[in-house]
């Protein structure tokens, strides 16, 4: 593989993330979800106008000469805040990938950087290259959040003063475990049937293992997140998506977000980096029978 396919990785992954179905209260091919102001197009209006995001952090990621790879993160961090504008520029406003931007980039930016260092590509070497590049992100970023006016607060900054939650950050910080402990293992040696369904209850897996903060957000307080980790359980309880009853059983409860208007949007963030790492390792063939 050449540092040039990494971007086309990380375009499929976005497309891919959208086109599961159904998650709840997500977009997807059949529904919008608990989002009344997007729809799948808008989401693969935003992929495609993010592709040449991801070449640049990868060609950044394959040319940075240093072994302190925090300055690879501050190198590619300006990029970001770009693409932030190139993505609302597409959706005409509309937040559909910020979280992605910044996640993602910083797989890509790892993966590209870790080619260039005359070593077997593995997500082990990948992850600790990314660990390596957001050392101290969380305590830098939410230094002084105390000092700031309620109305400059971004939805992070007020779940880790109310509950201590670091987000996506320090589940970046600390090498994505939602994906690397969970989500792979889970896609490679349990799920099962065609892409969709694997896809799915990898998806499901997901949401068992984190406390997604963009439900929070919706929801308003954090006790939502027993709730969700108790419906979760319930699904695979009844096995899944390959099963009629689990399928039937996430119809539902994708109805239930939907009335409730909550979201799993951090979880579908760490689904696009799963997802990413299985097509960069070929660990998502289309015949499940095919994988290794």
């Amino acid at each position: 593989m050449q540092v040039s396919e990494l971007s086309l990785l990380a375009e499929r992954a976005l497309i891919y993330e959208v086109l599961v179905n159904p998650k709840p209260g997500l977009v997807d091919p059949v529904s919008a979800g608990a989002h009344r102001d997007m729809d799948v197009f808008t989401f693969v209006d935003s992929a495609t106008a993010l592709r040449p995001y991801f070449e640049q952090v990868a060609k950044i990621g394959a040319a940075y000469p240093e072994t302190d790879l925090r300055g690879l993160f501050h190198a590619i961090r300006p990029v970001g805040v770009q693409a932030e504008k190139t993505m609302f520029a597409a959706t005409a406003g509309i937040n559909t990938h910020k979280g992605a931007i910044f996640s993602l980039g910083v797989l890509v930016a790892a993966t590209a950087w870790t080619m260039q260092q005359d070593a077997v590509l593995t997500v082990n070497r990948i992850i600790r290259a990314v660990q390596a590049m957001l050392a101290g992100l969380t305590a830098n970023d939410f230094a002084g959040v105390q000092e700031k006016s309620p109305a400059e607060l971004t939805a992070g900054e007020r779940e880790y003063l109310k509950y201590g939650f670091t987000g996506i950050r320090g589940e970046a910080e600390a090498g994505f475990p939602a994906v690397t402990e969970w989500a792979l293992p889970f896609l490679r040696t349990q799920a099962a049937g065609d892409r969709n369904t694997r896809l799915l209850d990898t998806f499901m897996v997901i949401v068992a293992h984190t406390r997604d903060s963009n439900v929070i957000k919706r929801a308003g307080t954090a006790d939502i997140i027993p709730w969700v980790h108790d419906q979760t359980a319930a699904y695979f309880q009844l096995g899944g998506a390959q099963t009629a009853a689990g399928r039937q059983f996430l119809t539902d409860l994708n109805a239930t977000f939907i009335d409730r208007n909550l979201s799993l949007g951090g979880s579908a963030d760490l689904l696009i980096l799963t997802i990413y790492l299985a097509l960069v390792f070929d660990w998502l063939p289309f015949h499940e029978e095919d994988q290794t």
